[in-house]
């Protein structure tokens, strides 16, 4: 039996096949291999993934950004490529991507400074953090300030928070960090 037989063998009563990276060494995972559960890969809400669910949940956290690492659970544990399904979800409607200066709270002060340099504002090594971004409201317009950096956050739309609110029990199902 080859490889990719194997591997259709371990998912051939999922709903679906989950996604498996193209560059994936299944040879060796499949020695040890923990395949995705089955309730991952039913689908929810609008054909939604209890994947789909989790990255709702990281984004309404206000940290997730066009730069973040997708850490590789939601290959190996939901089933999903992230990037692609990210994509999905501000494309229906569930997320979107935050403008230049909803992203601010993603760039650190020196940035900030350093873009008010170039207007000639000056008195900046007193302002805090607050006043920077004020200061960069009244200097720049979005186009402007969208040129200058290129991070943006993600935020939920209604349709998001409604969707995870009425999927708790995927959260509840994830590991938590400890603090």
């Amino acid at each position: 039996m080859t490889v990719e037989e194997q591997v259709r063998e371990l998912y051939k009563d999922h709903a679906r096949m989950p996604y498996i990276a193209p560059d994936r060494d299944l040879a060796t995972w499949l020695l040890d291999a923990k395949p995705v559960p089955k309730r991952n890969m039913e689908p929810l809400t609008d054909g939604l993934l209890a994947g789909d669910i989790i990255l709702l949940w990281r984004i309404q956290f206000d940290t997730f950004t066009t730069d973040s690492v997708f850490p590789k659970y939601f290959e190996y544990t939901y089933g999903i490529d992230a990037a692609k399904h990210l994509a999905d979800l501000v494309k229906n409607g569930y997320a979107a991507v935050e403008t230049a200066f909803d992203s601010l709270d993603h760039v650190n002060a020196t940035m900030k400074k350093n873009m008010l340099k170039t207007k000639s504002v000056t008195g900046l090594s007193k302002m805090k953090a607050a006043d920077l971004d004020f200061a960069l409201r009244e200097q720049f317009s979005e186009e402007e300030l969208a040129q200058l950096f290129s991070v943006r956050g993600y935020k939920l739309t209604t349709k998001g928070e409604t969707v995870l609110a009425a999927h708790s029990e995927v959260i509840d199902r994830h590991p938590k960090k400890k603090f």
